[in-house]
């Protein structure tokens, strides 16, 4: 037998250290439970614990599928009963740690939640579990009603054999709803569509920013212009008064590395707030919707076989009664629809699948538009969506990365993240909600996986669904004929070539085949921002960190100026021109 080099032996060491370091928590479980003080009743949900080696915070503001994620664990419960223990045991998935049998020795902070979860009777007669809005923009961590022990900090080492026990004895508290002020206003309709899909009353709402002079011009009626994002809590970005000129500038945003971002976006939404009661802005309403489903923040505002039909609640229910009570003009002329990212895709998505009842769309760094990149992917050519085919070897496919290239994910890590969430798509995030809204739904009830959220094989059947239904490029080549003379210069599109999520190849091949339309030109824009990550939004002259905070003042002139152009003979434009 050979000798083995000091520096191979000390290697061979090092990795049978590291291996019993991860290895010496066999046999470890946690228990569970919640006190019948915080319910009566028997709980359905997603339970999970959670583990961080820091108290920076609580651990369920540290579960993240970024390189700084602490450790997650997620198991299934039905008909849980109030003091009732649920073991955690190494059959629980988790991430980025798969099991709870390789945690790693050391002291931690652990840390119970359940997502609670309610019946829902589908109009088709399927019943489905899920975990219903309650005002907070579908954030398990922050649902008002969900239930959760303290943190308390365990070390994990082989001495330690007994369970940790943890109490679910909190409850997040309700949300408070937004107040009316002048130039803000708020509005919540029941919707008698989404109402009858779910079984049970549902709600859309909206937050419609007034222009100046409403109330002291009460025969003027308005353009309305729709900003798509994210579930807002309240209009975002519009401030009537200033930074306090004492505040605190020492907090870091990591996402923009800068200090102080806090004041910046105060001064922006006052900064808006000077243009929007200026002589020479657009006098237009602005709305920002609330559409939160039960399987995300956002319905991305079309119709889907799991969702229900919340484009045509959104375009028949929700924007006649905007309209109605603050006397918007009604007519396709003069609705305008933007936003970015989600909001991007469904600014295009609403401007094409309602051609005629939207004068124009502002789509910045849209979700993906094309399926032949849906991200990575493609969901046409690919087998499986977490590794590059190889004959000999496994590249897996990046998810993230930075203005640099540098990877902070992999699809494989992101998806195993949200199956720790929650399984059947009831995560409430990104990659769930696409097979939400993009695949017709199971036997089951819930939506068909694109791809094995496990192994990442790709089901060739649910992809030719999406395409058929909701690949924006493939819908627009197919229906050009028809639909093209309806987008003539409707279509704007912006994406910065380092977007994050990589959602610059779709638009890529989007503008492929625009640049070729005829009978009619699409006459509209696709623009790129050099080492712009996501999300940025057609500005050439300013940071993405500003640029994000100017939607309304980028994109509102360019649109009065579309209105003078395209306006209808005999059309509304004097009353609102004050």
């Amino acid at each position: 037998m050979r000798r083995l080099s000091p520096f191979l032996f000390i290697l061979l060491l090092t990795s049978w250290s590291c291996q019993t370091a991860t290895q010496n928590t066999n046999g470890l479980t946690f228990k569970i439970s919640f006190t019948p003080e915080t319910s009566a009743q028997p709980q359905d949900g997603r339970l999970m614990l959670l583990l961080a080696n820091n108290d920076k915070s609580e651990p369920r503001f540290q579960i993240n599928f970024g390189l700084n994620t602490q450790m997650a664990f997620g198991v299934d419960v039905e008909n849980m009963q109030p003091g009732q223990e649920i073991v955690i045991d190494e059959s629980a998935f988790g991430f980025p740690v798969r099991s709870i049998d390789q945690i790693p020795l050391g002291d931690y902070y652990v840390q119970a939640i359940i997502n609670r979860y309610e019946t829902f009777h589908l109009k088709n007669g399927k019943d489905v579990k899920l975990p219903p809005d309650q005002g907070e923009g579908q954030h398990w961590n922050t649902k008002p009603g969900n239930f959760y022990s303290r943190p308390f900090k365990v070390r994990i080492d082989p001495s330690l054999k007994e369970p940790v026990k943890l109490v679910m004895d909190q409850k997040i508290p309700p949300i408070e709803e937004p107040k009316d002020t002048k130039y803000v206003k708020h509005i919540k309709i029941q919707s008698k569509m989404l109402t009858e899909f779910w079984g049970r009353p549902m709600y859309l709402g909206a937050h419609v920013l007034l222009p100046e002079g409403f109330e002291t011009h009460p025969k003027a009626h308005y353009p309305l212009m729709i900003y798509h994002g994210h579930f807002p809590s309240d209009f975002g970005g519009f401030s009537t008064e200033p930074p306090d000129l004492k505040m605190d500038t020492t907090d870091y945003s990591d996402r923009f590395h800068i200090y102080g971002y806090n004041k910046i976006q105060k001064q922006e939404a006052y900064n808006f707030y000077q243009q929007w009661i200026s002589r020479n802005f657009p006098r237009f309403l602005v709305v920002e919707i609330q559409h939160a489903t039960p399987y995300y923040d956002d319905s991305y505002a079309v119709n889907s076989a799991n969702m229900g039909p919340y484009g045509d609640a959104i375009m028949y229910e929700l924007l006649p009664e905007i309209e109605k009570q603050f006397r918007g003009i009604g007519q396709g002329w003069a609705r305008f629809t933007y936003g970015g990212s989600t909001g991007g895709w469904e600014a295009l998505a609403a401007q094409m699948f309602y051609p005629e009842e939207f004068n124009g769309c502002f789509a910045a760094c849209p979700d993906p538009i094309d399926f032949r990149a849906f991200c990575l992917v493609d969901i046409y050519k690919d087998k499986n969506a977490f590794w590059y085919e190889s004959d000999f070897k496994k590249v897996p496919r990046p998810s993230h990365r930075n203005y640099l290239g540098q990877i902070q994910a992999t699809m494989e890590e992101n998806n195993h993240y949200e199956l720790v969430l929650g399984t059947h798509g009831r995560s409430g995030e990104q990659w769930d909600i696409w097979e939400a809204v993009f695949s017709p739904q199971g036997d089951d009830g819930y939506p068909k996986r694109i791809f094995n959220k496990e192994t990442g094989e790709i089901d060739r059947s649910v992809a030719d669904y999406w395409k058929e239904n909701y690949d924006l490029r493939y819908i627009l080549e197919r229906d050009w004929k028809t639909l093209g003379p309806k987008l003539v210069g409707k279509i704007h599109i912006f994406c910065g070539d380092m977007d994050n999520y990589y959602l610059n190849d779709a638009v890529y091949l989007m503008e492929n085949f625009l640049k070729t339309t005829q009978n009619p030109f699409y006459k509209g824009e696709v623009d790129y921002g050099d080492r712009a990550e996501h999300c940025w939004n057609g500005d050439h002259q300013n940071p993405n960190h500003i640029s994000r905070l100017r939607y309304n003042t980028m994109y509102l002139p360019r649109i009065l100026k579309r209105i003078q152009e395209s306006a209808p003979k005999g059309a509304d434009t004097k009353s609102w021109r004050y």
